[in-house]
Formats: structure tokens, sequence, C-alpha cells
């Protein structure tokens, strides 16, 4: 007679829903770079793009890197609320296209979206459970050292980005989990983020996206 297995035996599986997760952190402390890494090693994520009024910069491929548009084409996503969330940054439109985080949500794929601080507080208004990350520099002195070594501001624009990332490290309390990305040790960060959503995946109780 085959033996009955005990209650205490049967594994419990949790349900899992679909997480939303937002990559955020001052400029310069390599949030592309982390993100191309990711899906570089095949990870099972949705990627969405943001959308931008910013000039393309040498090696950015359109609808890859960015969703690069005209501040009139941007200007119209906003009125047609199609947006989850916009900002101007450093005097450039950026924005969240809201039905491709939907439509992966539906799905039941976990999605992770880029954003700077001011879209990281907007979306935490709209919707709190997602999983909120803040990639961190080692210390304030590398984090400028990037930033000079991308030539790609002013020093007037370099001088305004550092001064915003002094006061962007200050949000820290708003996310939920911190990480360090050091100088070529990338595959650490990498490493970090995805064991945060293994761990979120082992939650009891599940996060619950409502979009």
């Amino acid at each position: 007679m085959k033996k009955a297995r005990n209650r205490s035996q049967v594994p419990y599986n949790p349900p899992s829903n679909p997480l939303l997760i937002i990559l955020s952190g001052p400029s310069g402390v390599g949030k592309d770079a982390v993100l191309a890494r990711i899906q570089a090693s095949g990870y099972a994520l949705e990627y969405i793009i943001t959308v931008t009024t910013r000039r393309q910069r040498v090696k950015e491929r359109d609808k890859v890197d960015y969703h690069f548009v005209s501040t009139e084409q941007f200007q119209k996503m906003i009125a047609r609320n199609e947006l989850l969330e916009w900002a101007n940054v450093y005097g450039n439109l950026y924005g969240v296209p809201k039905q491709l985080v939907k439509q992966a949500l539906d799905r039941g794929q976990d999605t992770i979206v880029k954003v700077d601080i001011q879209g990281a507080t907007t979306i935490k208004k709209l919707l709190p459970q997602s999983v909120f990350i803040f990639l961190m520099p080692p210390s304030m002195e590398e984090l400028i050292s990037r930033l000079k070594q991308r030539h790609t501001e002013s020093p007037f624009n370099l001088d305004l980005r550092i001064k915003t990332a002094e006061q962007e490290i200050k949000q820290l309390p708003l996310f939920d989990y911190v990480v360090t990305n050091r100088q070529d040790e990338i595959d650490l960060a990498v490493l970090d983020i995805t064991s945060i959503i293994t761990a979120e995946k082992c939650r009891v109780t599940p996060r619950e996206i409502n979009l």
C-alpha cells in the first residue's frame, strides 16, 4: 500500500505575480551598462525602452537604447496620456510608455524600467508595489570621474549633474534595495539585481501591480 505523504512534506509554492522593477540612480552611475549586461546574459525580463527628446549620442541606437522623438511628438504622447511617467531632466524630456509596461505585465512577464529619481518618485506614488532598486556609485569621487570621462556635457552641465547627484542620493529611503556599481565589477551589480528578483519571487505574499 502506498504511503500517504505527510502534509508537512508537501512543498509550498506561493503564487508568483509578474514584477515591475524600477532601476534608478544618479547620472553616470552606469544604469545603461548594467541593463545591457543583464540583457546580454539572457535573463528573462521585459526591457522597457524609454522615450526621450534628447539628442542621440554616438554609438546609441534608436529603439534600442532609447526611442528618440521630437519635442512635438513627446508632447502629443503626454496629451494622449500614453506615458506612465515623464520628466524634464537637464532640459530634455524622458518618459516611460504606459502601454508597453501594461502589455508585458498582462502577459505575466517580469518587467524592468530605467528611470531617473523624479520618475521613480512618480511611479512610487502610482504603483507602490513595484520593486525599487537604487544603483549607487562607490563614492562621489568615482561618480565625478565617470561623468568627466564621458565627455558628453559642458562644464556647466557637468557641474549641474554632480550637484543633482548629491541631492538624488539623499532620496535613497524611497527605494527598497540599494546596489553598488563599482568600477570594473559590473557583473557583481548584475548578480545583486538578479538575486533581488529571485528573493522577490520567493515572497510569501507576492506584490500585486494594478496598471
